[in-house]
Order: C-alpha cells, then structure tokens, then sequence
C-alpha cells in the first residue's frame, strides 16, 4: 500500500482535483448578473469583522512644489488610536476651481511601501526600488494629470514595526513576515488583514473625495504585485472607484498560492478558494473597466498561470456584453509596471 507523507503534495493534489464553487461558467448577460451578485456578498464575508471608521482628523505635516506637481504629506486616522501616513500629488497646472479625476496607487509587498510609489528617490536603495519594477506610477500619473494618493499598507513602510525603536523583534524565523504575524493576529479576532487595509483605503477614498479639487465621481485604482490584489478588492469593496489597473496580479490560486507558495497573509482570506479564483474576482469589476497588465517574462506570477486567468476572466467580461471595457496589456518584460497604456486607459475612462 503506498502512503503519502508529503503535506506539500497533499496540498498540490487537493488544488488540482478541486473547482471553486462560484467559478463562472455562465454566457448571457443573465448569468453573468445572477453570478456577480451571490459571488459578491460571499467574497466580501470572507474579509470577517471589518474596522469601524472614526473621523479622519487630517493634518497636513509639508506641502511643497517639486517635478510640476503641488504635494502634499498628511496623516489621517483610521480606526480608534491608528493612523496612517498619506502623500497626495496634483498637477500644479490645474486652473483654478477645477475638479481632477483622481487615483489611489497601491503598493506592493516591499520594504519601502507608498514611498517608492511616489517617486521618494532619496537612497540608493529607494531609487533601485523604483528602477527594478518602473515602481513610481504615483508620481508618472500624477504628472499626467491626475490626482493621486497612496499610504502604507498594515506592516509597510512607516507602518512597520521592525522600523520602530520599541519593537520586541517578533518577527524572526519562526513568525515569518509582518504578513503571516498580522494575519494570525487578524483572524483570531473573527478580521482579516486584507480587510483592515481595504478599510485603510476607503479611508484614503474619503479623504481624496473630499478634497475640493477632485472629482469624486472620477476615481480610478492602481497596483503592482501585492497592490494588484489591493487594486482588485477594493475595486470590489468600494464602488467608488470607476476604473482599475491591476498590475502583474494574474494567475491561479492552485498556482501561485499553493503551488508556488508566493502569498502572504495580507492577500488571502478563510475560504476564498473555496468561493472562486482570481479571475472571478477580478470579474467582479465589472461592468466597470479594467486594465490587466501581464509581463511576459514575469518570474513570480507565470505568463501560462496569468494567461490562463485573463482568458477566464475575458469569458466574463464577454457574457456580460462588456467586452469593450476589458484591456490586456501584455508586454515583454517581467515583474513590473509596464506603463503602456495606463495614461491612455484613464484618460478614457475618467474623461
């Protein structure tokens, strides 16, 4: 009799034999309304017990002029005693009384957070950031016109701890990242970390929409990596935001997830494979538009996963007659922004 004591491959049969129950699998517009709607309340109860909002309380630190933009670093409160730490760009060229679409810029899983985002050049280090994956979108959208805006993430940038002089070194080998830590520490009080961090970007969405010289009607979202997926669910969670470009955020949770063991506490909840894959879930930005950004020599979410999910999610956006609204920006590059149609695809669908 052969046994199997490899959890690895337990866990890699188990992916290859299962289908998410809410896989779609419909063709008429019907079916694509009838799926949105139970997929929906089902992925959004996957987040747990979400955060109470409290009043911003913003305070602008700095507003100085630099690279034709006006900019502008702030905090804001989040939930009772959390804050987080903000910069917002606009064009300095903007006429006077005018209402500017805007966009929040989601970083990804790396050390520096909303700074490399933004265009913070000020190391060596922060510049080869910006170098490796063509990281600054904050910063080149807002230089093409729009208003943008970007925080830290739970466990990033100036938000995390390892940075802080009083911290008790718990992340070491045993606990892993300030992902997997935030994530046990979440979920054991009925949370998720990936729904604080959306409630922390609703919040950044009431204080841009708040801001006289933007357009709340005009709100689009962006991400690379990690922020393709914070670009992904907030574009489910907040209805506010028009138009989406999710970055080198496609392929497969028995791929990527299981398989290639290239997640994080900050992007899965409880159940949610059970529920669908991420192809459902980016389905559900529809029938708002939606820009896929796939580098083809990308070495950490692979071009046959990634393809294999834009096909899937091209069946949706097609059953829902929205097949105009959907863009695949696959370009020769790897694990970056590729920058080729983002200005173009805002323009257009923000106008």
């Amino acid at each position: 009799m052969h046994r199997n004591l490899s959890v690895d491959k337990y866990f890699l049969d188990l992916a290859a034999k299962h289908t998410p129950k809410y896989r779609f699998n419909g063709k008429t517009k019907a079916d694509w309304q009838s799926w949105t709607k139970k997929l929906h309340a089902a992925a959004v109860n996957t987040l747990g017990i979400m955060p109470k909002k409290v009043p911003l309380n913003p305070e602008i630190i700095a507003e100085w002029t630099e690279d034709g933009l006006i900019k502008r670093r702030l905090y804001f409160d989040v939930e009772e005693n959390l804050s987080v730490v903000a910069y917002l760009f606009r064009p300095k060229n903007a006429k006077q009384n005018e209402k500017l679409p805007a966009i929040l810029c989601c970083h990804g899983h790396g050390p520096y957070g909303k700074e490399s985002v933004m265009g913070n050049r000020a190391t060596p280090a922060h510049r080869d950031d910006i170098a490796r994956t063509n990281y600054d979108y904050g910063l080149q959208m807002a230089k093409a016109g729009f208003v943008t805006i970007a925080i830290d993430w739970r466990g990033f940038g100036e938000r995390d701890d390892r940075r802080k002089p009083h911290y008790r070194n718990l992340i070491d080998e045993e606990h892993g990242d300030p992902c997997t830590l935030n994530y046990e520490r979440s979920t054991i009080l009925g949370m998720t970390l990936l729904g604080m961090d959306i409630h922390d970007g609703s919040c950044a969405l009431d204080y841009l929409c708040s801001q006289s010289f933007v357009d709340p009607a005009r709100i689009g979202c962006m991400g690379l990596s990690f922020g393709g997926t914070m670009t992904t669910w907030m574009s489910i969670y907040d209805k506010r935001i028009k138009a989406a470009d999710i970055i080198c955020y496609s392929d497969r949770f028995a791929d990527f997830c299981i398989r290639d063991a290239n997640a994080c506490g900050s992007q899965v909840t409880p159940g949610l494979f059970v529920l669908c894959d991420v192809s459902d879930l980016q389905g559900l930005v529809a029938p708002r538009p939606l820009l896929i950004e796939i580098g083809i020599h990308d070495d950490c979410f692979l071009i046959d996963s990634s393809m294999s999910c834009y096909r899937e999610l091209e069946k949706i956006y097609k059953a829902a007659g929205l097949s105009d609204r959907l863009e695949l920006d696959l370009f020769e590059g790897g694990h970056r922004w590729g920058a080729n149609k983002s200005v173009a695809f805002f323009k257009r669908w923000l106008a």
